[in-house]
């Protein structure tokens, strides 16, 4: 069984989708440390909650020392808005997955984050958006893509509707992506994910 840390900057909701498919035995994995780059990130206490080792931490080297300290074999970014070090993405090369509310490479990459990519996809008047889950590489938003989910965001009236309507795909897709990481399923080659 795998052992992955989660980041997260914000509420949780992915990080509970996290907990309730490896509680549940849908995911081979464990949780074994959520990390938070702010102290009052909500998703921290649903870590707890769970009974999971709940950090915020800064500090690059010592997040790394906790990385090692507790086995990480890899690591998933669940909204978490901070940008990682090329020693980290280096080190876990091709073992961070990341979700993004957007259908990459649209609405992505540095300042793309959080409300700000439903921002900017309400105000260009899209019809489609979705979620990517990707690799993590030093280029943000730019690591090989391992799945996506479109939906039709035609009837939102602001960009929380955008927001609210791409969460549900985020919720299915991550875990997923996570199964078929623990699973052993995903193989990259030449900048592509074949699922095995």
């Amino acid at each position: 069984m795998l052992k992955m840390a989660v980041f997260v900057s914000g509420g949780g909701t992915n990080l509970q989708s996290l907990i309730d498919a490896t509680k549940s035995g849908s995911i081979n994995g464990e949780i074994v440390l959520v990390v938070s780059n702010r102290k009052n990130a909500y998703g921290l206490e649903r870590a707890k909650k769970a009974g999971i080792q709940a950090e915020c931490i800064k500090d690059d080297q010592l997040l790394i020392q906790r990385l090692k300290e507790e086995g990480v074999d890899f690591i998933v970014l669940a909204g978490y808005l901070a940008i990682l070090s090329d020693e980290l993405t280096t080190l876990y090369h091709n073992k961070i997955i990341n979700i993004h509310p957007s259908l990459i490479p649209s609405f992505c990459g540095p300042g793309f984050y959080g409300i700000h990519v439903h921002e900017h996809a309400f105000a260009r008047g899209v019809k489609v958006s979705g979620a990517t889950v990707h690799f993590v590489s030093p280029v943000v938003d730019g690591g090989p893509i391992i799945l996506q989910e479109a939906l039709d965001v035609s009837s939102a009236k602001s960009p929380e509707d955008i927001q609210q309507m791409v969460l549900t795909i985020e919720h299915r897709i991550l875990p997923e992506a996570v199964k078929l990481f623990c699973d052993g399923r995903l193989k990259v080659e030449n900048e592509r994910v074949e699922i095995l």
